[in-house]
């Protein structure tokens, strides 16, 4: 498939994404919740027809795509694992988790590894504080994680 056809096919898709929910009050978040979950991540070629189709400027769906920390602007890892850092986390060691985290897989909050494996993201707050420090695998909430349980999550990951 060419560029052309390729541009083609996401503005159609974008367009077909944005028709379904434009009747919507604030249509803007439920839509790119949508492209997320088709894409993994807000193509950055989708920002100006979003803007187009619901009459809002360029800069106002970039805004919205880098301020909320749920949406990616490029494609994540194959898992997404989220460490608490909120202040009850942190009174029971999350930040050493947290360093052990990034220093364990070699990135940045934010990043996703080289071989694509796994995106490491911050949380400030689950809701699990009597449980903490806390830890999400995809869906799934860890609690009481230390760096050997960390290391134990990442192995069933990746394995």
């Amino acid at each position: 498939m060419g560029a052309q056809e390729a541009e083609a096919d996401l503005s159609t898709l974008v367009r077909a994404v944005v028709a379904r929910r434009q009747g919507e009050r604030g249509p803007l978040m439920p839509i790119l919740r949508d492209l997320q979950d088709e894409f993994g991540y807000i193509d950055p070629d989708c920002i100006p027809i979003i803007a187009e189709e619901l009459n809002l400027s360029r800069a106002d769906v970039y805004g919205v795509v880098t301020f909320y920390r749920d949406f990616r602007d490029r494609p994540g890892g194959r898992s997404t694992i989220r460490v608490c850092r909120a202040e009850a986390c942190q009174s029971v060691g999350a930040e050493a988790l947290a360093e052990h985290a990034r220093r364990s897989l070699g990135i940045g909050f934010g990043d996703t590894t080289a071989d694509e494996s796994i995106s490491l993201d911050q949380v400030f707050c689950f809701g699990n504080c009597a449980l903490g420090p806390t830890v999400q695998v995809g869906d799934r909430l860890y609690g009481r994680v230390d760096a050997d349980r960390f290391d134990a999550l990442v192995a069933g990951v990746r394995s």
